[in-house]
């Protein structure tokens, strides 16, 4: 699978364009590295949140790509202050949701509370407008629609996603255009 239909693949689930991805596209790095805007408390929280979205089954779950680490890292890098706002609020809405932190529910509840938070940011999508160069008057994403486009979008391009998920083959073969499909079978990744 690569970036593009990657990137297609996580509008169709959440509903939004990829929030922060203009300034991943540009590729500016800054002059000095960016220090994570979250503490390891906030990380351990993230990868649970990306657990709970892409849970271990028979294939490795979202915190066996550390997908909380690649969240707190993409925000700190890629969103505008204002994105990075609506996200860290975001977070501290969850655990107050969740009644104290989210890391002390149990998995049911887990499910149950981000099950809700979805619910509401397709009921938001509508009014949605901004995607990666805020102006000041337009509406913002929901920010649980920002978290579950980072947990598809870190799980997917880690080396647990494309290889432990899917079919990974580090040198292409020959073309073969009649290749034979078998239910069930997991889609290709690319490096």
């Amino acid at each position: 699978m690569d970036r593009r239909e990657l990137l297609k693949m996580i509008v169709a689930a959440t509903g939004a364009a990829m929030v922060g991805l203009p300034a991943l596209a540009q590729g500016k790095a800054a002059a000095v590295p960016v220090k994570t805007l979250f503490s390891d408390a906030d990380v351990g929280t993230l990868d649970e949140i990306a657990e709970t979205i892409l849970p271990r089954t028979r294939t490795p779950g979202a915190k066996d790509a550390g997908a909380g680490l690649f969240m707190a890292t993409f925000v700190s890098d890629c969103y505008t202050a204002r994105q990075q706002a609506t996200f860290r609020a975001g977070l501290t809405d969850i655990d107050r949701r969740a009644g104290g932190r989210f890391v002390s529910l149990t998995p049911e509840a887990r499910t149950e509370l981000l099950r809700t938070l979805d619910a509401e940011a397709k009921a938001r999508r509508a009014d949605v407008t901004e995607t990666g160069t805020p102006e000041e008057g337009e509406a913002m994403p929901h920010y649980f629609t920002m978290f579950k486009q980072l947990a598809i979008f870190g799980f997917f391009t880690s080396k647990v996603g494309a290889t432990g998920v899917l079919q990974y083959v580090a040198v292409p073969g020959r073309y073969d255009g009649d290749l034979a499909y078998v239910p069930g079978t997991p889609a290709w990744g690319t490096s």
